[in-house]
């Protein structure tokens, strides 16, 4: 049996310092920029009508809000930012699920933390705690959902 050869995965940080190098990679950014500025203005629309028009928990909206957002993001990035229409679409769900529950939770933590301590409205605090939440989800798509 002859030698094989053992591949072992760079680790994350000199991967992210590697990546950053390659122009395609800041046109990903870009792409992830614009979907996400898609689903920023679908996730806000969302939370505003569930918290001022239906009178819902500020809490209760997140989660809603979320819900609609990660779908209109998951199609928009598998197809267009990453180009991993080729992928196994139910493998890519499910990191891109994990990987924005972990976004949302972070963000979630936010949005209580600037509505309850901070005294912030409650949609600017929304606003915030996605744009705060951001980079994590960039990096989680780019490096394990739709790793190409």
């Amino acid at each position: 049996m002859p030698d094989e050869a053992v591949v072992t995965p760079l680790p994350i940080h000199l991967r992210v310092r590697h990546g950053l190098r390659h122009p395609g990679n800041w046109l990903e950014l870009v792409r992830f920029g614009a979907v996400g500025a898609s689903g920023y203005v679908v996730n806000l629309a969302t939370f505003t009508v569930a918290v001022h028009a239906l009178d819902v928990d500020y809490r209760v909206a997140a989660v809603l809000a979320f819900l609609v957002g990660v779908i209109n993001n998951f199609w928009w990035n598998r197809h267009w930012t990453f180009g991993a229409s080729e992928g196994h679409a139910g493998f890519q769900a499910a990191r891109f699920l994990t990987v924005s529950v972990g976004a949302f939770l972070f963000s979630f933590g936010i949005l209580q933390a600037l509505v309850s301590w901070a005294d912030l409205a409650e949609v600017p605090a929304q606003a915030v705690a996605i744009v705060a939440a951001t980079p994590l989800n960039f990096l989680g798509n780019k490096l394990w959902s739709f790793k190409g």
